[in-house]
C-alpha cells in the first residue's frame, strides 16, 4: 500500500496494490494490519456504509459533534471528487480543506480522520461509494456545513448547481458550525 500525504498531513490518500489481467482485477480493499503500517495509524472500524448517487449529487458537508467517525473512503464503480474540511480548532490546518478524485480507475482511498467535515460530489453518472466508520452513526450529533461556503472557497467540480438533499441544503455557514477542541 502506498501512502500520500495531502495538504492536510493527517489527510491521506491510500494506493492499494492492485493485481489485474485480462480478466478483471484483485485488491484488498482493507486489511488492518496493512493499514496500521503503513499510516500509523491505530483504530478499529466498527460501521461500513455504501450508497449509490447519481451524478452531480453532493453529499455533505458532514461530521458528527460527537461521537466522532474517522472515515476511510472508496469508490467500487464510478468517480467522486472527495473532500475533507478541518475542524479542528487546535490544528495547525484548521479551517482548510483537502480534495481528491476517487474512482473505480485509480482504486485510491481517503484517510478522514475524526474531527473533519466531509463530503463529495459525483462526476461519474453513477457512483457506488463505500466507507468504513471508526464510530457508529449518531444522527442527534449529525452536523453539516454549507458545501458552497464562501470562507472554505471549496473549488468543487461540478457545472450549476448541485443536486441536494433536504438536509444539505440546510448546512450552515463555516463560521456559525460547531468545531472540535
Amino acid at each position: 500500500m502506498k501512502v500520500i500525504t495531502t495538504e492536510i498531513p493527517d489527510v491521506l490518500i491510500l494506493e492499494p496494490k492492485v493485481f489485474g489481467d485480462q480478466r478483471g482485477f484483485f485488491k484488498e480493499s482493507f486489511n488492518q494490519q496493512k493499514f496500521t503500517q503503513a499510516t500509523g495509524i491505530e483504530t478499529t472500524f466498527v460501521q461500513d456504509n455504501y450508497s449509490r448517487s447519481s451524478q452531480n449529487v453532493l453529499r455533505g458537508l458532514h461530521y458528527q459533534i460527537q461521537q466522532p467517525q474517522g472515515k476511510l473512503v472508496f469508490v467500487g464503480r464510478g468517480r467522486v471528487f472527495d473532500v475533507a474540511v478541518d475542524l479542528r480548532l487546535s490544528s495547525k490546518t484548521f479551517g482548510r480543506w483537502a480534495g481528491v478524485e476517487l474512482s473505480d480507475q485509480n482504486h485510491r482511498q481517503l484517510w478522514v480522520p475524526p474531527g473533519f467535515a466531509h463530503g463529495f460530489v459525483v462526476l461519474s453518472e453513477t457512483v457506488d461509494f463505500l466507507y468504513k466508520t471508526t464510530d457508529y452513526y449518531a444522527p442527534q450529533h449529525e452536523r453539516c456545513i454549507a458545501w458552497n461556503d464562501a470562507e472554505l472557497k471549496i473549488v468543487w467540480p461540478v457545472a450549476g448547481e448541485p443536486r441536494l438533499s433536504k438536509k444539505d441544503k440546510q448546512g450552515v455557514a463555516f463560521k456559525d458550525a460547531e468545531y472540535f477542541a
